[in-house]
């Protein structure tokens, strides 16, 4: 794996090494010892899958806080997603920024999301999957989310003629600095 920094500290673009041959490829999508190479300790504790119908399914902005906080690596498995970072962490140099990538299933890229950072996407073609590995098991009591358009944040989301979001997620407050 190559993990390549962003400009946000701790929060990594992970590419495949891969393995080509006629039949396709392989490569590795996680190693214990990689991570600790990067000093990212990562257990995993819990993964979940997201399969969205329609471009334009929009979920986040969504994160845990203490005691339950979670680090997050994301990958898009099929289609593509325009996918967000916001940053919480009150000692960051980049607290209350945000950062975004286009990550599509050709490339298979992953991104690190590190303790104190809220994540969201917005899918860019239809039957998009996402597949996420959390630190953390999910506990509803530290569950926690802004809007999407929050305009503290003023996420710059892709022009989409409809979006697609969730009660839950449409019901979110803005996030109080």
């Amino acid at each position: 794996m190559i993990f390549k920094e962003t400009r946000f500290n701790g929060v990594y673009l992970i590419y495949l090494e891969k393995i080509n041959d006629d039949r396709g490829f392989f490569a590795r999508t996680y190693c214990e010892k990689e991570f600790v190479a990067q000093k990212i300790c990562f257990p995993i504790r819990q993964s979940s899958i997201s399969f969205n119908k329609r471009k334009g399914t929009l979920r986040g902005m969504h994160y845990q806080i203490f005691p339950h906080e979670e680090a997050k690596i994301i990958s898009c498995l099929h289609g593509s997603i325009y996918d967000v970072v916001v940053d919480l962490r009150i000692d960051s140099p980049t607290y209350g920024q945000w950062i975004a990538f286009a990550m599509n299933a050709q490339d298979f890229p992953m991104i690190y999301v590190p303790k104190g950072c809220a994540h969201g996407f917005q899918t860019l073609e239809d039957d998009t999957v996402v597949l996420y590995w959390m630190s953390e098991f999910y506990h509803p009591e530290s569950a926690c989310g802004f809007r999407w358009n929050d305009p503290l944040f003023d996420i710059q989301w892709p022009k989409i003629k409809k979006r697609i979001i969730s009660a839950k997620d449409q019901q979110y407050a803005d996030f109080m600095l």
